[in-house]
């Protein structure tokens, strides 16, 4: 078991039922990939900003980014697990007229 499973988060939980094995943002449908990505990304947010915007404690920002880089593994699990999903269903390519 991975070190950052032990690691106690005081802003991000776990969901029963879930797809997803990764932390959601306490109280809220954001899952910690979601919150790096937002920060991470080509519109990056600063962690500040993402706080903010989505009305959320700073520490629950840093607990996501932190969450997720000691996760990569799983996260990209997911990543790819989705992906594939979607490849299954046809909806990655356009409808035909």
């Amino acid at each position: 078991m991975a070190a950052s499973t032990l690691t106690q988060y005081l802003h991000l939980e776990s969901r029963p039922g879930s797809n997803y094995r990764q932390l959601f943002l306490k109280d809220r449908r954001i899952r910690a990939a979601v919150v790096y990505e937002a920060v991470h990304g080509p519109d990056a947010f600063t962690p500040e900003e993402f706080a903010d915007d989505y009305g959320v404690p700073l520490e629950a920002v840093r607990e996501a980014l932190d969450f997720v880089a000691n996760n990569l593994a799983l996260i990209e699990a997911e990543r790819e697990r989705e992906a594939a999903d979607v490849r299954a269903r046809g909806l990655d390519r356009p409808k035909q007229p």
